[in-house]
């Protein structure tokens, strides 16, 4: 049918129209294939990214950084949610420059819109962040950002974590292709995640392995635990990825725990380094036995662990409740999260090798000092039985030649002799009796070894050491409080010989006898003055034995120089 005015037919260039539009819908179909092809083709290479390692920070680093370029996102982030499901344990960014994150503070631990995934593990995709209920803003020096896409990540059924990406490139929406995507590579992830989980556990328990086995060989060829201990938080340190490992043991009375092995930041700083057993967190797992996490970086009150620049921490005790022998702390950077429980289950295992360490090194310590005992007391027993008496017979003898000789220059020196011996006897006996003093190593000193001390100490002001003789057993029958005052006289009585004696020969003897201690110094130098005045120093340690209801003489020495005799009763 042709039009009345043209005389063209109708509808001629409907033909025409419907095929322009199937050309149009036709490359439009072929342009949407293409995209979908070339999104799929940058799934696979995503997947194939992702499987490609085994080393878990490796592997969560790609999955992060994958997921961001897939859905063409400016910043992302992987949360790794914690063993109780509530919190985050691990944050890793993408798009964020170190400055940035410092600039920003502590990551996040799963608050507000990153804790709603946490509690509703289902994809969420957003226009807007503030529009959400859940969201309460950013922190100061926090990037802007609005649009949003979170997808879970399952390892076996349970949520290991969350993929968080924001502002789309190009001011666009994430749409439902993009949640498509980025759920496959969520699933594609966790079976990644998995096997380096699986490969990181393994490493840890091969280096564990080394650790416990360089522990035993360090034992069984008897080198010094502390030494043993030092190599260890080390390697700790290593397998924790700490900043600080250190190891605290408590004192005799169990009241402080001090820091005596560390390494990492600041180690030379916190040895030494003490805190109370009641009132602090190291002192409740040591009192308890149950490990205890640290999130912030101010605990126990202490400004060194901020100077420090470290923050989240974990406790563990060296040991079984009950048995606690000390406690081990590893820390990290300020800002970082806390550490996951594959690391805590690491450190509690450790925890417990190091209290059998101590414990076998508190055995062989103990079966090192009974051997050193028996010694002592066989060295005891044969210089009483042998030694002694052989002095003693041959003072006998040579008194015996007292009776037969009348000539008294003879005598006089047979006399001289015999009184030798009876020295003789005296310094053994005082031997035999240092040699049954079986102290600990962690005993305070007895009398004896103090007053070498104070003999040595003062070798500086004298200019020589003095000579030192023991008589009787001085460890054993003087009281603490003539023990601090023996002490005091003896440094005070040397003081006075190196500023006024000029004296080049000391002697300072000891002797508990007939329930007394005596104390006699000596020395060969001037003297006392002549006109008899008393120094002031002199004056203090007459009041000394004074106060003990003793007694105290100045002499001048046979051939020269000053005796001071102070002697004061002994308790009963």
């Amino acid at each position: 049918m042709a039009d009345r005015d043209s005389g063209e037919p109708r509808n001629s260039l409907l033909p025409q129209l419907r095929m322009d539009e199937l050309l149009d819908e036709l490359i439009s179909r072929v342009t949407q294939i293409r995209a979908t092809r070339d999104r799929v083709q940058q799934l696979l290479q995503g997947v194939l990214a992702v499987s490609g390692g085994l080393e878990l920070d490796q592997v969560l680093s790609t999955i992060i950084s994958t997921a961001t370029e897939l859905v063409d996102a400016r910043y992302g982030a992987l949360g790794v949610i914690d063993s109780a499901g509530e919190h985050l344990e691990r944050f890793i960014t993408v798009g964020l420059s170190q400055q940035e994150i410092d600039a920003i503070g502590p990551y996040p631990t799963g608050m507000g819109l990153l804790g709603e995934l946490i509690r509703h593990p289902v994809p969420l995709r957003l226009h807007d962040i503030a529009g959400h209920e859940a969201s309460f803003g950013f922190p100061d020096n926090h990037p802007p950002m609005r649009t949003f896409l979170g997808v879970p990540i399952r390892v076996r059924e349970k949520v290991y974590g969350n993929l968080y990406l924001t502002e789309k490139r190009g001011g666009a929406f994430f749409d439902a292709d993009d949640e498509t995507l980025l759920t496959a590579l969520a699933a594609a992830a966790g079976v990644a995640i998995d096997n380096a989980r699986l490969y990181d556990e393994a490493q840890r328990r091969q280096r564990r392995m080394e650790a416990t086995a360089e522990l035993t060989r360090g034992l069984l060829s008897g080198v010094d635990s502390r030494d043993l201990l030092a190599v260890l938080v080390e390697r700790v340190r290593d397998m924790a990825g700490a900043e600080l490992v250190m190891i605290s043991l408590p004192d005799p009375a169990a009241e402080r725990l001090t820091v005596q092995v560390a390494a990492g930041t600041g180690e030379k700083r916190v040895l030494g380094e003490s805190a109370p057993v009641a009132g602090s967190e190291v002192g409740d797992v040591f009192t308890d036995g149950v490990g205890q996490g640290i999130v912030d970086g101010e605990w126990d009150a202490r400004p060194l662990w901020k100077e420090l620049g470290l923050g989240p921490a974990h406790i563990a005790p060296l040991g079984a409740a009950g048995k606690v022998r000390g406690v081990l702390v590893a820390a990290k950077r300020f800002g970082a999260l806390p550490f996951d429980a594959g690391v805590v289950r690491m450190l509690t295992e450790v925890g417990g090798q190091v209290a059998v360490v101590l414990e076998l090194a508190d055995h062989r310590s103990d079966a090192d000092l009974l051997a050193l005992y028996a010694d002592r007391d066989r060295i005891g027993r044969d210089l009483h039985d042998l030694a002694i008496q052989r002095l003693f017979a041959a003072g006998m003898t040579l008194q015996s030649v007292l009776k037969i000789t009348e000539k008294q220059a003879v005598r006089d020196r047979v006399n001289r002799a015999v009184s030798e011996l009876d020295d003789t006897i005296k310094v053994i006996r005082s031997t035999i009796f240092a040699l049954s003093e079986h102290g600990g190593p962690d005993e305070v000193p007895g009398l004896r070894a103090q007053v070498l001390q104070v003999c040595q100490d003062s070798s500086a002001v004298l200019g020589f050491t003095p000579a030192v003789r023991f008589t009787g057993p001085v460890d054993f029958e003087v009281s603490d409080g003539a023990v601090e005052h023996a002490l005091a006289v003896t440094r005070e009585a040397l003081s006075n010989v190196g500023r006024h004696a000029h004296a080049s020969k000391a002697e300072v003897d000891v002797e508990t006898a007939d329930g007394s201690l005596v104390l006699r110094i000596a020395d060969n130098g001037v003297g006392m003055p002549a006109d008899g005045t008393r120094r002031s120093g002199l004056g203090n340690l007459a009041d000394r034995a004074a106060a003990l209801g003793g007694e105290f003489l100045v002499e001048p020495a046979e051939g020269g120089g000053t005796v001071l005799t102070w002697r004061v009763p002994l308790d009963d």
